[in-house]
């Protein structure tokens, strides 16, 4: 029994199946995560030593060197970039992409731990973290307050924003930038020091040995147990003055009076800045396989409930949200999806010339899509462009099965059998070229999903997504289109007037056809000549098109990285950045630019900046970020104490 008569003997079976595909594909596509573009796992390994106050010649010696040539010997390494600055050294390993990410970790740990008895004692132990641990967030926010110094701003965003935003669904972590962490600087007296016989090594010694936490134990009576907690570690700047650093003469030499104490901040070798004003940087960082626009929407849901609870003056914004740019796109592309739908389901009225005819090829349509959203699930998918853009494509395949199928019981019923007779013949007779139809294109669109390397992960929901539909049309043209086709067709054959008026184009067209078609055969070789010259001349532009893995697109912001000279303080790299802001200013008042977030000393790099320029919304402006990266090229070029690039 072939699938055809079992569905026109046990419909309500068939019409069950089939809402189950609908109803559990439309849950499914309610729970898919959103993005851009499917998620690339980059096999990449990043190996990161610091190497306080060393100077890039001696972090590239004694350090680069000797990681570099523990990292020869892993197995998989397509290649290997080093950087060695001021105090740091970072190596980037890329491998394979057929390589495990996590294995290929392993290697690189094993690897670097055989060698760090060979590092200087001063330095850091290596951290190694899978893929690039300098990625991009996707949330980039700005807290700011007239009313607080910088140390005061760090700690109110680490004691109460910081953890509620890395406790959101999706958040890897959360970093700050241009953070005051507060500690206590010593500001030793060299002359002091020497006049007194003591040198840096016994100052340390002694604040090791005094500023700690010890167990202090208990004390036990008939009735009760107290805890004894002895304040040995110092919180105030008096307390670190009063600090005996040697006891060996007629008064013990206090760390006051040979150094100057204050509080400030850990570290100072950074500045964060938005629209020029002095602020603290958040960066929300995802996790694997996390929905970039749920997050969004979470920390926009939590940020509505933190700011009524921030003292008066300070604000919190968002500075940049990659979330904008993938609702937009994914806004475009279900606005294509749908007049797709409707072009093909007019088409196909326009054809056949009755509404209820047409409701048998239309509704493959939407089964056939949310089918695919099934098995997107089942796959761990995501909704994005290359999903969609399939879903979008299978549109006008999916169709086919279901119109082979009904032209077929149509013809059967022209020739005198019933409606349910004609159903069974028509969809019987064509049910092995429809398997074969399917089948053909399955094997065209899923070895996409098998290439290798980047593009294939790229590529490997498309193809697999697109097959998927094209499968679950054929199962819905052999089983559900029988069905609705005995239902629906009319009890008489008599064409319609807009079936009429169709024909009579189609004949027309056909007799053109016709005499244009003898007069080709009766010259093959001009028009030989003619094919050819189309394909060698297609052939040259090819030949000469740009490649890229992507089109420029009108994301809505930019880059602008600045590389100050080898060995600049933070100072330099600042001014430089200043005037850079300076020249974004005037684009900024007339609305073109929303925002300009500036972190100076990038990764704890002094030499070098990012200014990220989030331009207003595409309504309210009327220059691309093409048009703007194209006026801001001359300017950045008068900046010459640095090296300026915009991405």
């Amino acid at each position: 029994m072939s699938l055809p008569d079992l569905s026109l003997r046990r419909p309500v079976l068939v019409t069950v199946l089939n809402l189950l595909i609908v109803l559990i594909g439309a849950v499914a596509m309610t729970r898919l995560p959103v993005r851009e573009l499917p998620q690339v796992e980059a096999a990449q390994v990043t190996v990161r030593v610091d190497y306080t106050g060393a100077s890039p010649d001696v972090v590239d010696s004694q350090v680069a060197t000797v990681i570099e040539g523990a990292l020869a010997g892993v197995s998989g390494v397509v290649s290997m970039s080093t950087s060695s600055e001021r105090g740091r050294m970072r190596t980037v390993l890329e491998f394979d992409p057929s390589r495990n990410i996590d294995n290929a970790a392993n290697d690189v740990r094993n690897a670097v731990e055989r060698v760090v008895n060979n590092l200087p004692e001063e330095a850091d132990r290596p951290r190694i973290d899978k893929n690039d641990s300098e990625g991009d967030p996707v949330l980039r926010l700005a807290l700011s307050s007239p009313g607080m110094t910088p140390l005061e701003l760090s700690d109110y965003a680490d004691r109460y924003i910081k953890d509620r935003l890395a406790r959101l669904p999706g958040v890897a972590n959360t970093v700050i930038y241009g953070e005051r962490a507060p500690s206590m600087r010593i500001w030793l007296d060299q002359a002091r020091m020497a006049a007194h016989g003591i040198t840096t090594t016994d100052i340390i010694s002694a604040l090791e040995a005094n500023n700690v936490e010890l167990p202090a134990g208990e004390i036990e009576t008939g009735a009760r147990q107290l805890q004894v907690l002895a304040q040995t570690r110092f919180t105030t700047a008096d307390a670190f003055r009063q600090m005996v650093v040697r006891d060996g003469g007629a008064r013990p030499l206090l760390l006051g009076d040979v150094a100057r104490i204050e509080e400030g901040a850990e570290q100072t070798e950074s500045n964060f800045r938005s629209n020029g004003v002095l602020a603290l940087g958040m960066g929300i960082q995802p996790q694997a396989q996390a929905n970039t626009v749920a997050i969004s929407n979470a920390v926009r849901a939590e940020l509505d409930l933190i700011r009524p609870t921030l003292p008066n003056g300070m604000t919190l914004q968002v500075t940049a949200d990659e979330a904008v740019f993938i609702e937009s796109s994914i806004k475009q592309v279900a606005k294509v999806f749908g007049e797709a739908v409707l072009l093909v389901t007019a088409v196909i009225f326009l054809f056949l010339g009755s509404a209820r005819l047409s409701m048998v090829p239309v509704v493959t349509i939407p089964i056939s899509a949310l089918g695919a959203g099934l098995a997107m699930m089942m796959l761990g998918f995501s909704i994005n462009i290359l999903t969609l853009f399939a879903l979008i494509l299978a549109i006008g395949l999916v169709v086919d099965d279901a119109i082979v199928v009904l032209e077929n019981i149509q013809r059967h019923r022209a020739m005198g059998a019933s409606r349910a007779e004609a159903a069974r013949r028509g969809a019987g007779q064509v049910s092995f070229a429809v398997i074969a139809t399917t089948a053909v294109l399955i094997a065209v669109f899923l070895p996409v999903s098998f290439m290798e390397g980047q593009i294939g992960q790229l590529f490997a929901e498309f193809g697999i997504v697109l097959a998927v539909a094209v499968a679950v049309s054929g199962f819905v043209a052999l089983t559900i289109s029988p069905v609705l086709a005995s239902i629906v067709l009319p009890r008489d054959d008599k064409p319609g007037f807009l079936t009429r008026i169709v024909d009579r184009v189609i004949h027309w067209l056909e007799r053109i056809y016709g005499r244009l078609l003898a007069r080709m055969i009766a010259r093959p070789v001009p028009i030989l000549a003619i094919c050819a010259f189309a394909v060698a001349s297609a052939f040259a532009i090819y030949q000469g098109l740009p490649r890229q893995l992507q089109p420029d697109e009108d994301r809505g912001q930019f880059m602008i990285t600045i590389n100050a000279p080898q060995g600049s303080n933070l100072s330099f790299t600042d001014a430089a950045t200043r005037k850079i802001e300076a020249m974004l200013e005037p684009m900024r008042e007339e609305g073109t630019i929303s925002n300009v977030t500036s972190i100076v000393g990038t990764w704890g790099e002094l030499r070098r900046a990012i200014l990220i320029v989030t331009l207003s919304p595409w309504e309210e402006r009327t220059q691309s970020v093409s048009d703007v990266i194209t006026e801001l090229r001359p300017k950045l070029d008068t900046v010459t104490e640095v090296a300026s690039f915009i991405r």
